[in-house]
């Protein structure tokens, strides 16, 4: 019996410890590589730049409506660079990686960023105190918006190979920046498969391949073939598909001259107009101004208003015939066209082996040694907090349900209860913010991309003119079926094409640094007198 109870005793003591070190094990792997919540003042942690153009302020504040603490930009129309350097760079290569943090946009965001840049080890030639829009980076991520610029951006900067040169590669089509002043948390997870997912509160926005040309612009493995430079177009190509008819004979009735409207022979003046009856007649009401000089100012005269004899009858002063379409009217005769028996199809270079490619197996991640805000804004009020990388996706949700969460409940509640309170008709203003999320996700979906520019300019107009919203949707959605009007249907008919007709070349840009150049126009309107307005004579029958 003894012996049995020893035996129990020693199992269970096994069992013990292998629970004591499995315990520990889940513990580590849930621990996060690195964790900023602010909660202490940044200062001494993260090192402002004191680069000349970078004169924003950071300020350690609360947000809005919480005693939650986080990074604020805290000045309008500046520059701000600030970085913090990570105890043991993070290496990209060995396993999942979780990029993740909130921003809150507490006054909106017309025109700036509000992203993170994941720099390179100081070796690649950076410092805290000198870091700016120049300092190498190996990954940026995040919101920006400005002009035709509305984009979660993800950015790798990628070594190429062949050319030890470090590349820009975007992510096509990224989702875009929520429109509201809530807090919103954006995750970035990199998967040792080549799958790049992006997440914006939780919720999936994007999935992409590191190595798919479909995903990322220019593509992290060039092209196998290129058109060769060398090739030139033969002179006698044509390209052509239609010509005039050269057999084509312009008929012998065919009036070139002939106008397009004529005299109505027919109509006849109607009873009750008033010949001798001007259209306007001198107010006579107005009278000479006390100070008006008619050696300085002229001779003055009284303004003019409408007849009111004419109101009544069908019109007034001289009558003439209206005009009518000219049934002889055919315009200029051309020949038409028929079908070039020389065509010979839009010429191409001929495809060569591309000297620059290369095979990928995984991108080469540099590692991330530093975290950076570095951005320029027009607004203030942009708060940065709960800055995460983790090696396990269940980290970044924890940290989504335990600190996100709580705060973007209670400023959704605080938003309706604003909107309740500012008296918006049944419910209006709430059903307006959801046509509007609505609305991004159109402009999200791939099959628009040519249009997203478009598409979220007409959001912007809808959201600060809530009285249009309806010509908003109207217009987005005759976008939408002009698209899949052309993907069932062929799309547009191709323009005809003459003898000293080209083809030009378009460029596609990308962002530098991922930084909005853009400039919102806003066109000042001039006030001016407006001339009297003159009464149309109606000389229709």
């Amino acid at each position: 019996m003894g012996e049995g109870n020893r035996r129990v005793g020693l199992q269970f003591g096994i069992l013990l410890l292998f629970g004591f070190f499995a315990s520990a094990q889940l513990c580590a792997a849930s621990d996060p590589i690195f964790y900023e919540s602010f909660d202490e003042s940044f200062e001494g942690s993260w090192i402002a730049s004191e680069k000349g153009d970078y004169q924003g302020t950071w300020k350690h504040a609360k947000s809005e409506g919480h005693d939650d603490y986080g990074l604020l930009v805290s000045e309008k129309a500046k520059k701000y660079a600030i970085v913090k350097e990570l105890d043991e760079p993070v290496k990209l290569k060995d396993g999942t990686i979780v990029l993740q943090f909130e921003t809150r946009l507490q006054n909106g965001l017309e025109c700036g960023g509000a992203y993170l840049k994941y720099l390179r080890p100081q070796e690649a030639g950076w410092t805290a105190k000198g870091f700016d829009n120049e300092s190498p980076y190996s990954i940026m991520f995040g919101p920006d918006k400005c002009g035709t610029t509305n984009k979660v951006h993800f950015i790798l900067k990628h070594k190429n190979p062949k050319s030890g040169e470090y590349v820009e590669h975007h992510l096509k089509n990224p989702p875009s920046v929520p429109s509201d002043k809530l807090t919103h948390v954006y995750t970035a997870i990199l998967k040792p498969s080549n799958e790049l997912r992006i997440l914006i509160d939780g919720e999936e926005k994007k999935k992409a391949s590191f190595l798919s040309s479909e995903d990322f612009e220019p593509a992290l493995i060039p092209a196998k073939t290129i058109p060769d430079p060398d090739d030139k177009k033969p002179e006698d190509w044509d390209e052509r598909a239609k010509i005039p008819d050269p057999d084509a004979v312009k008929p012998d009735d065919w009036d070139e001259d002939a106008p397009m409207e004529i005299e109505d022979v027919e109509a006849e003046k109607p009873e009750g107009w008033l010949d001798d009856e001007p259209e306007e007649i001198d107010d006579p009401e107005a009278t000479k101004p006390e100070d008006w000089d008619d050696e300085e100012d002229g001779e003055w005269e009284a303004p003019k208003i409408d007849n009111p004899n004419c109101e009544t009858a069908p019109g007034c002063g001289e009558w003439k015939r209206p005009m009518k379409s000219n049934p002889a009217y055919k315009g200029k005769w051309h020949a038409p066209l028929i079908d070039n028996p020389n065509y010979r199809g839009i010429w191409k270079p001929q495809q060569i082996p591309n000297p620059n490619y290369f095979e990928l197996d995984t991108p080469d991640f540099e590692p991330i040694a530093a975290i950076g805000i570095e951005i320029w804004t027009m607004q203030d009020g942009i708060l940065f907090d709960n800055i995460l990388i983790a090696g396990d996706e269940k980290v970044a949700e924890s940290y989504r349900v335990t600190a996100w969460k709580p705060k973007f409940e209670v400023e959704k509640e605080k938003q309706k209860a604003d909107e309740a309170a500012a008296g918006a008709p049944d419910g209006l203003k709430g059903f307006q913010k959801a046509v509007f999320d609505v609305l991004y996700k159109i402009a999200d979906v791939p099959f628009l991309s040519e249009h997203k520019a478009k598409i979220l300019d007409l959001i912007e107009k809808a959201e600060k003119q809530p009285n249009i919203t309806i010509g908003v949707i109207v217009s987005i959605v005759v976008v939408l079926f002009t698209v899949l009007f052309k993907i069932l249907f062929g799309g547009k008919k191709p323009a005809q094409v003459s003898e000293n007709t080209s083809t030009p070349e378009v460029a596609e840009t990308s962002d530098n640094q991922g930084i909005s150049e853009d400039k919102q126009e806003q066109d000042e309107n001039e006030d001016a007198a407006a001339p009297p307005r003159r009464r149309s004579t109606r000389r229709e029958t």
